[in-house]
């Protein structure tokens, strides 16, 4: 366990350390780097070096609150100061649902010099954004603020059924109410500022960091994400960026990483592994 800090803000990190390959596991929304509970030992036992960090906001992380930004130049400046301060290199970054924006855009920003190859997981790329410009979107504005409204009115309420969704595939709980329980638990360590203002991020536009991306990469997607539906997002990541690698998790809800953990592990080694 160490602090990065990316100006006045102080970053929790698990750094497992050894000689391996960087891993850097960039967790969702509104959990933290405990979300990746499954995947550590996994990664570590095949002799990578794994690190994970807890976005700000989130977490054990520094919680900056009202007048702070959560856009993603601002998060994607954390990714790089966790890569610095590490002197991270020749690693692969694995971005889970928002965790995704921060790997395109670092990507799309900095000529990826430090980076092997790249994983969206369940990711919001290329743009969840729906209106006039981009049509084949998934959230309107009026479901950003209705969104916020409900998090802000009832946290605890709200990000229960947030989590529900989140590991459900056709109405279906696809983990245990124990797991459930314990994202909702991560959750409630969210700052509430940092937790909506994070929402609106996710309307982000990737396209042009994606069309810079040329490290090899992994899609993998659940089917039956109710949260990031694989149409609008994982198929269409996989369409722009070159060359890019797509598993599809028949039946996975959003939470794949821990409903199909023997899956997931085994698609994330086996491209690391290539």
């Amino acid at each position: 366990m160490s602090t990065i800090s990316n100006g006045p803000v102080d970053l929790h990190v698990e750094d497992s350390g050894g000689p391996g390959r960087p891993v850097v596991l960039v967790h969702g929304w509104p959990l933290s780097g405990a979300s990746w509970s499954a995947q550590v030992p996994a990664l570590t036992a095949a002799g990578f070096r794994v690190v994970t960090y807890d976005r700000r906001g989130f977490g054990a992380s520094d919680k900056p609150g009202a007048g702070s930004t959560y856009d993603y130049d601002t998060l994607t400046s954390d990714l790089e100061a966790v890569l610095t301060g590490l002197d991270l290199r020749d690693a692969t970054l694995v971005g889970f649902s928002m965790g995704g924006g921060e790997v395109a855009r670092y990507l799309g920003t900095s000529g990826g010099g430090r980076v092997h190859s790249a994983v969206f997981a369940a990711a919001i790329p290329p743009c969840l954004q729906l209106d006039d410009d981009h049509p084949d979107g998934a959230l309107d504005d009026d479901t950003v603020r209705a969104m916020q409204s409900g998090l802000e009115a009832d946290p605890p309420g709200f990000l229960d059924g947030f989590t529900r969704t989140f590991f459900s595939a056709d109405g279906q709980l696809e983990v245990t109410e124990a797991q459930q329980q314990e994202a909702l638990g991560l959750a409630l360590q969210a700052d509430v500022h940092a937790a909506r203002e994070c929402i609106r991020s996710w309307t982000t536009d990737f396209t042009d960091d994606l069309a810079t991306i040329t490290v090899p990469t992994l899609v993998i997607h659940g089917d039956s994400d109710g949260i990031v539906p694989i149409e609008k997002s994982g198929r269409r990541t996989h369409e722009q960026v070159a060359g890019s690698e797509l598993h599809v998790v028949e039946g996975g809800p959003h939470g794949i990483n821990a409903s199909h953990a023997q899956e997931f592990n085994r698609e994330l080694l086996a491209f690391l592994q290539r």
